[in-house]
């Protein structure tokens, strides 16, 4: 059973740091493409996913992220312990969010891909920035 746990959120002044972590099981993570992704509070449209905001690759390890988290975000994974983990760095009151982690259902054996095509979804763990 694939399961996705995310931790490290909290309430945390602008400008400040935080790591979140997301402990996965059930699949041989190595070779899976792993995500951040974000859903900010208030109302969203119907079936909407929560906004991509950065990606490891599996194999190559090759990163990608969002132009509204580049150069203040960074996404890396240990295999060896199957966590992803996400550093923010310079928050802003926009960053405040319920962050998730996900992955694919099909492996990346040769590093075609960075970003997964998210199927399974961690629970969130949520990210507040105060002013």
């Amino acid at each position: 059973q694939v399961q996705l746990v995310e931790s490290g959120g909290g309430v945390v002044q602008a400008g400040g740091s935080l790591r979140l972590s997301c402990a996965t099981s059930g699949f041989a993570m190595e070779f899976y493409n792993m995500g951040w992704f974000r859903q900010a509070p208030g109302p969203q449209a119907p079936g909407k996913e929560p906004d991509r905001i950065a990606c490891v690759g599996a194999e190559t390890e090759k990163t990608w992220y969002a132009d509204s988290v580049k150069g203040r975000f960074t996404i890396s994974r240990d295999d060896a312990k199957n966590i992803v983990y996400l550093e923010i760095n310079n928050l802003k009151p926009e960053d405040s969010a319920v962050y998730y982690c996900a992955t694919d259902s099909v492996e990346d054996y040769v590093g075609e891909y960075i970003c997964p095509s998210p199927v399974f979804w961690g629970r969130g763990t949520q990210v507040t920035v105060s002013t």
